[in-house]
Parts: C-alpha cells; sequence; structure tokens
C-alpha cells in the first residue's frame, strides 16, 4: 500500500513515515502543499495522511483541490 503524508514538522514527519516503511506501507512525504498537490496529481495513492496547516498551501486547499479532481481517496 503507498500512502502519502504530507506533514511540515520534520521530526513528526520522520517519526510517522519511520513507523508506517516499518509496518510495511510505502511512504511518499511531502512536506509543504505545493509538494502534496503534486504528488497527488501524479502518482496513485492508497491513502493521503494530511496536515490542515501545511505552508504554501494550507491542508483544506489540498483537499479542495483532489477533490474538485473527482477523487474519493481517504484522507
Amino acid at each position: 500500500m503507498r500512502i502519502l503524508l504530507a506533514e511540515d514538522d520534520a521530526l513528526l514527519g520522520d517519526a510517522l513515515s519511520r513507523s508506517l516503511r516499518q509496518s510495511g506501507y510505502s511512504v511518499d512525504w511531502a512536506r509543504d502543499g505545493q509538494d502534496a498537490n503534486l504528488a497527488l496529481s501524479d502518482q496513485v495513492y492508497a491513502l493521503v495522511i494530511l496536515d490542515l496547516g501545511l505552508p504554501k498551501i494550507d491542508g483544506f486547499e489540498v483537499l479542495r483541490l483532489l477533490r474538485a479532481r473527482g477523487s474519493k481517496l481517504p484522507v
């Protein structure tokens, strides 16, 4: 299962991505909303873990853009 982690806090993002990988998941880590939106446009994910307070584009806008593309991806 491939997961997108959108988290700008380095300590939290590192811990979450490491834990998810140790549990057998493939994880892409986006550190801002712009990178998260780009990843969601280019890749296929089973799940997104989305921080709402992201820099550049906040998590609410990332989610709005995702839904505007017709995606029903779990967030």
